[in-house]
């Protein structure tokens, strides 16, 4: 399980996403989808803020982006209610699969940009459905993701957009579980025990980001979504 939380945390430290994502597949196979969810609840909020003040730029992020944010609340809230009634690894399944199109999407269209006014339109509906599958799958990337690099962002605008959604959904996902009775004293232990390995991987990562340009940058997010989807596929097989 550590070794998991050591590798999530590099992917993160490389492209500044995945590290639930990553984690979660491997995690599923072992000890089942909501046990697993609880168990990176305290390293993934914990790398998403270290990469959050690497990033800078917090203040342009929230008035750029917060509609986004905001709904991101209640579609989380719809998502863990569904958690209940719905098969996650099903979902997941789906979930991966459109992934992977967007991917091939991305790759053939690199040039592909949304204009500021389905800027407006879209962050609304991105953050509400981002909220919904992580709810219901644990995966934060999905719309949010391809809606912001659809934006060309600067990379640390991009990066500080992104771990704000992943900051914001971790945080209401630990209170949800908990009312759900998921997040107990035993899950905390062993997530706080996983932080130390997230932060060595996560400082590993970075090193090779800092060396990456823009093109590179942008190709390894699409290679992290690959894998990414890969693994919600595998789940659900």
């Amino acid at each position: 399980m550590f070794a998991t939380y050591l590798f999530a945390a590099t992917a993160k430290g490389v492209t500044g996403l995945g590290f639930s994502t990553v984690c979660l597949p491997f995690l599923t196979l072992t000890v089942g989808l909501k046990e697993a969810l609880p168990l990176l609840i305290i390293p993934s909020l914990s790398t998403n803020l270290i990469v959050m003040h690497q990033a800078g730029r917090f203040r342009e992020t929230l008035s750029r982006f917060w509609p986004m944010l905001l709904t991101t609340l209640p579609g989380l809230m719809v998502g863990l209610w569904l958690l209940t009634t719905i098969d996650g690894l099903m979902a997941g399944g789906i979930l991966g699969s459109v992934l992977l199109l967007w991917c091939a999407f991305a790759y053939a269209k690199p040039d592909f940009r949304l204009s500021a006014t389905w800027e407006r339109r879209l962050g609304p509906v991105s953050g509400f459905l981002t909220g919904v599958t992580n709810g219901v799958t644990g995966s934060q990337v999905m719309p949010s993701m391809p809606f912001l690099m659809s934006l060309h962002l600067d990379r640390n605008l991009f990066l500080q957009a992104i771990n704000c959604s992943f900051t914001l959904s971790s945080v209401i996902m630990a209170f949800g579980l908990g009312k759900l009775g998921l997040f107990t004293l035993d899950a905390a232990i062993l997530s706080v025990l996983g932080t130390v390995c997230a932060f060595v991987g996560l400082s590993l990562g970075e090193r090779v980001r800092q060396r990456l340009s823009q093109d590179a940058f942008r190709l390894a997010l699409i290679l992290m979504l690959v894998g990414m989807a890969i693994g919600l596929i595998f789940r659900a097989i």
